[in-house]
């Protein structure tokens, strides 16, 4: 699985991030998902390898412009470029009630079924075998993260016990992967020895808006990746104070340190904070802060940035 960002600010756009959009493609093929909509995330898309005919399902956190405002524009262009493929779209009531608003008041036609699901009343959603679930968070609003689980359980052969059995190579190792048994000149050799079933399940969680990391603790239970927004740094935080709902760096490293996450990538900044690089307040205060609380690997999201999660569970940025 690959996650790819198309926009990287909170709240609102900067000459260099768009506000929030997501897409989790399949690492082979154009199968790919979203994971909220800001205002301008189908200009976006116009920069990327990402067919909106390809595209399964839209997956709604909450219900700010921020990650939402884009909803009905992409899907009116989806329309018109002659998209006949249902769509899945999961979100919040309040959503999914100001969407069917729009579409009725701006007499909004589709080519394609979408089917509406409410967050609220979802438990888990399978999408091209993938299984999706939503965990409640703490903000302003409502707000969710997904979880997106692969899963993959395949038979593996113990190479070393079949060369110290020298069992021959070819034919017959492929009968035992399949779980057949083998006769050779009258010796058995049985699958069961030789072949085991290996979980390589992938797990995913993408996280809305958010002040209370401590409620994905379960959700990142084997989890290879947190994607989770990290606002400001702390000072920050601490001036425009909690009402905000949001996180901040060394909240989001510390909790990701605590549950041992392998990986963690932040984005959702404010729009206060410059590229890497430049004098502070800069997105560099925010890696430096994280960092001092967390020891995995940790990544800054930015906009068309691309990651790939491997069947070992190696997550690694694309150039």
């Amino acid at each position: 699985m690959n996650i790819l960002f198309l926009g990287t600010s909170s709240g609102v756009p900067t000459r260099s991030r768009n506000v929030t959009a997501i897409a989790l493609k399949d690492s082979k093929g154009s199968g790919w998902s979203l994971i909220d909509c800001g205002e301008g995330t189908q200009h976006q898309l116009l920069r990327v390898k990402l067919s909106v005919n390809a595209l399964r399902a839209i997956f709604i956190t909450h219900l700010h412009g921020d990650h939402c405002y884009g909803l009905p524009g992409l899907l009116a262009s989806a329309a018109m470029s002659g998209r006949t493929k249902p769509l899945q779209l999961v979100a919040p009531k309040a959503v999914l009630d100001w969407f069917k608003a729009t579409v009725e008041l701006t007499q909004l036609h589709f080519s394609f079924e979408i089917e509406m699901h409410e967050v609220e009343q979802l438990n888990t959603l399978d999408i091209q075998g993938i299984s999706v679930h939503p965990v409640l968070l703490s903000h302003r609003a409502p707000s969710y993260a997904y979880v997106f689980i692969k899963k993959e359980i395949k038979s593996v052969l113990n190479i070393a016990k079949l060369k110290q059995d020298r069992v021959p190579q070819g034919q017959v190792w492929g009968q035992l992967k399949k779980g057949e048994n083998v006769v050779i000149n009258g010796q058995e050799y049985k699958a069961s020895d030789y072949a085991f079933m290996s979980d390589q399940s992938r797990k995913i969680v993408i996280a809305g808006d958010n002040d209370t990391p401590e409620l994905l603790t379960e959700a990142c239970k084997d989890a290879a990746v947190l994607v989770h927004e990290s606002t400001y740094t702390k000072d920050v935080a601490e001036k425009v104070g909690p009402a905000v709902g949001h996180s901040y760096a060394e909240q989001v490293g510390r909790f990701a340190e605590s549950v041992k996450l392998p990986h963690l990538i932040l984005t959702h900044f404010s729009p206060r904070y410059k590229p890497s690089g430049y004098s502070s307040p800069s997105v560099d205060d925010i890696a430096l802060e994280a960092k001092a609380y967390y020891s995995g690997e940790l990544f800054l999201a930015e906009d068309f940035a691309e990651y790939a999660l491997d069947k070992m569970n190696k997550l690694t940025s694309l150039e």
